[in-house]
């Protein structure tokens, strides 16, 4: 018998109980026009695991000097890598691609006892939003899984914040439980492993630059582990590909700002090794698990023009492992680890 064949006839109907898989990414704007880019700016630089000054000193250079330039910049570098024929950014693409595939494998596993979704940190569709669909749709249990191999505060951490504060809202609050970082994993590390071969026909390049999303210095200084598990993560790719030591080098992009952040800064280091001679290298972003803005743009724009300028003459862009079947398997994999006691 269920509750609902012993409830009262006005009483609100309650759905099937269902378990919740929300899937997490940073977010896209929802177009690159100047208004579109604001808003998705100000939703990210507004966020203190980014930027942690005192909003009393941030706020009014952001709104009044900074906001006023970056959308259009920004949205000018979006327009580069737009697709066009979805609109909507790869970001988007990819991350509805990934989930088509992980609700394929949980249909394919529990049927419809498991709702598969996603959410973005900043934009939409909004983790709030997503929530409330979920718990509406039945979903007594949900699984929030950050898409980020790599634990940081700026993205892991602020990811599950804004699911908290979903959480919060609700008056009959799911359980709830969140995926761990899963940089180390054999099975992750054996899947970003197969793409380098499969990007560069099995050779071995003079470098493999390993170029991971920036912060400052300071954060690690005071415990963020992100720049530790970049580093084993770089040394776990290297041994796995069997290369000698100083063939992978761990570098850091998208630097923002005056502070000091963590170094080498990629867009440096390349063209430093061109400088030295290393005129042929390739390039992997292992803390991306899809393709965006980073990649695209400013690896295949920005830091290869720097690499060329400086004299290099080849220059290999690995993708992300975006929605290829081995990534999809870790992640489906992952999923049903920490569905563990609840299917």
């Amino acid at each position: 018998m269920t509750f609902t064949e012993y409830a009262p006839a006005d009483h609100p109907n309650i759905p099937a109980r269902k378990i919740g898989v929300l899937v997490a990414n940073l977010g896209t704007p929802d177009s690159p026009d100047y208004w579109p880019m604001r808003r998705y700016l100000s939703e990210f630089l507004s966020d203190k695991r980014v930027i942690d000054y005192p909003a009393w000193k941030w706020q009014p250079l952001l709104q009044t000097v900074i906001l006023s330039k970056r959308p259009f910049t920004s949205g000018a570098n979006y327009r580069l890598i737009w697709n066009n024929e979805a609109n909507e950014s790869p970001l988007m693409t990819i991350t509805k691609q990934q989930v088509a595939a992980l609700r394929e494998r949980a249909s394919a596993l529990w049927g419809d006892r498991v709702m598969v979704d996603f959410c973005m940190r900043y934009g939409n569709p909004s983790t709030p939003d997503v929530v409330e669909r979920m718990v509406k749709a039945g979903c007594d249990r949900i699984l929030f899984f950050p898409l980020y191999p790599q634990y940081a505060g700026a993205t892991t951490a602020t990811a599950n914040d804004q699911f908290f504060r979903a959480l919060m809202t609700q008056k009959w609050q799911p359980a709830s439980r969140t995926v761990p970082p899963y940089f180390d994993r054999p099975d992750y590390i054996a899947a970003l492993a197969a793409s380098v071969e499969r990007a560069l026909g099995g050779r071995q390049p003079r470098k493999l630059v390993a170029s991971y999303h920036g912060m400052p210095k300071r954060y690690l200084m005071e415990g963020d582990p992100y720049h530790c598990q970049c580093q084993k993560t770089s040394r776990l790719l290297r041994e796995r590909l069997g290369w000698d030591e100083g063939v992978i080098d761990t570098t850091f992009q998208s630097v923002f700002g005056t502070e000091e952040w963590l170094r080498p800064y990629t867009v440096e280091h390349v063209a430093e090794l061109a400088k030295q001679g290393i005129t042929e290298i390739a390039v992997i972003s292992p803390a991306f698990s899809a393709d965006c803005i980073e990649t695209l743009e400013e690896i295949q724009g920005e830091i290869r023009e720097a690499f060329e300028h400086a004299g290099g003459k080849e220059f290999t862009y690995i993708p992300c492992l975006n929605a290829e079947p081995a990534h999809i398997d870790v992640l489906a994999t992952v999923i049903a680890e920490n569905l563990a006691g609840w299917i």
